[in-house]
């Protein structure tokens, strides 16, 4: 199959399964297994893409053109490669757990939700295979839009609430900050094209470089930087599979994505290290990886607690392309595989807890570890991989985020990430250790693992952090020529 043809599908094929979702509303059966048919696909074709073009970079294909300089273009790098193939991977596992979890916890309107859930994967192939801002651009806003039903899925007052912050703040940066950064750099170069090295430098100078990528950086609200993160954190009135794929992959890591993808294709890695513009990127990033561990200490929602987790993990991917060193991109660009494994697997232990017992408070999981062994030890494996601790995937993005930031003597970040890792320890492992060490309540006897398809995915993700330390070798040569490396 052509490259172009591959991409083109694994942006149809989930469309398609939409329009499924909505024409098959009234059999269950054949539309979830239809929409997992759809899944499987969207993750054959991007392997058909891997398979053709490795690691390169492949000449954009243009579907059309808006005015001079503005085009709707698709291309082949190997950061959104990476992107496509997680999100489209984790696509499989995350449908069979929405199945288990909207049937077992009794949620209505499972037709409209997969629909949308569909519609979401297409923004993000669109979103990662994007050759420009302008296309990355409109496939960000339809990632927004698609996704505010998911949030609002259950259409309590608190989810409505949720929704309409989560709404306002990622399309209010979006418009306000991003659009006028996307604006301004085709006004300065003419051109929006993803050009390694960038297309800025002696294009803009000065002061003017800060404040571009501060309406880049604040604009991204994805990245969920501070203070515009509270959009994270209030998305989670969504049911868990949401939160789980849209909000601890998709979403967010579109948000992070996007960050590198502007630090290296628009600014350039040199560029930002020559005028030190991202200095206070760095400062901000630092700042959010810190407080948000703080906040998520004080958090007994087990929910609440993974999305503050989310907010400072996100900032170790901002610090990575901030740092403007070889090794902070590729450890940045390394953790959005590190931590979407980890972290989908603590979101959906956290589902599995929820539709087994209803509890959704740490303090209310004493000795329910005994009760919900294969849960409970998928949370510590991903836990340990959020930690950094080996041998699990997210101890080798820390590592050489840790060595970027010492390449350029910046050792206060180094302190930085340290502390965090304490912090991860402080607010992950409590929860392993009430629920296998703590005696619950006598009722907790009565408890067992929720169905297959429910506990099942999260054990499969949490074996997934153990090959992804093996392999993380073979992640970071594939993302080498980011900074300009071998394949």
């Amino acid at each position: 199959m052509e490259t172009w043809l591959a991409i083109t599908l694994s942006m149809a094929i989930p469309t398609l399964a939409m329009v499924g979702n909505i024409v098959l509303r009234n059999r269950a059966d054949l539309r979830d297994g239809m929409t997992l048919l759809a899944a499987v696909l969207t993750f054959a074709c991007v392997l058909v893409v891997l398979g053709n073009e490795g690691s390169g970079t492949t000449e954009k294909m243009v579907v059309g053109q808006v005015m001079p300089g503005i085009e709707l273009a698709f291309h082949v790098e190997p950061l959104g490669l990476m992107f496509a193939l997680i999100a489209s991977g984790l696509w499989i596992l995350t449908h069979l757990y929405g199945i288990g979890y909207m049937r077992g916890n009794n949620e209505s309107h499972h037709a409209r939700f997969f629909a949308a859930f569909s519609l979401a994967i297409a923004a993000t192939m669109g979103l990662a295979f994007s050759a420009n801002m302008f296309t990355l651009f409109l496939f960000y806003e339809l990632l927004t839009i698609s996704t505010y039903p998911l949030v609002a899925h259950k259409g309590t007052p608190e989810a409505m609430r949720g929704a309409r912050t989560y709404l306002g703040i990622l399309m209010g940066t979006s418009i306000a900050l991003l659009l006028v950064a996307v604006i301004w750099t085709w006004a300065v170069t003419g051109t929006l094209d993803f050009q390694l090295g960038g297309i800025l430098e002696g294009s803009v100078n000065g002061l003017m470089v800060p404040i571009l990528l501060g309406l880049y950086a604040f604009g991204i609200g994805k990245a969920a930087l501070m203070p515009f993160h509270r959009w994270l954190p209030a998305a989670m009135v969504a049911p868990t599979p949401v939160s789980a794929l849209l909000h601890a992959v998709a979403v967010v890591k579109a948000g992070v994505f996007t960050m590198l993808k502007v630090g290296v294709y628009i600014f350039g890695i040199d560029f930002l290290a020559e005028t030190g513009a991202s200095e206070w990127l760095m400062w901000l990033a630092a700042f959010s990886i810190v407080a948000a561990s703080v906040v998520a200490l004080t958090k007994d929602n087990l929910k609440a607690r993974l999305a503050y987790s989310t907010v400072s993990q996100l900032s170790y991917i901002t610090l990575g392309m901030a740092l403007a060193t070889s090794m902070g991109v590729i450890g940045g660009g390394m953790h959005i595989a590190m931590h979407a494994m980890g972290k989908i697997t603590l979101f959906m232990c956290a589902g599995s807890i929820y539709v087994a017992t209803h509890k959704t408070n740490i303090s209310q999981m004493s000795g329910l570890g005994r009760a919900m062994p294969v849960t409970f030890i998928a949370f510590f494996v991903g836990a340990l991989s959020i930690i950094g601790l080996p041998p699990l995937g997210g101890s080798w993005s820390k590592w050489l985020l840790i060595m970027g930031a010492a390449s350029v003597e910046q050792w206060v970040m180094i302190g930085v990430l340290m502390a965090s890792s304490l912090l991860n320890v402080a607010y992950l492992l409590p929860l392993v250790g009430k629920g296998f060490f703590l005696k619950g309540d006598e009722a907790h006897d009565e408890w067992a693992e929720a169905g297959v398809l429910v506990w099942l995915p999260p054990a499969i993700t949490a074996f997934g952090c153990l090959v992804l330390f093996f392999y993380a070798g073979s992640i970071r040569d594939f993302l080498m020529p980011l900074v300009g490396g071998a394949p």
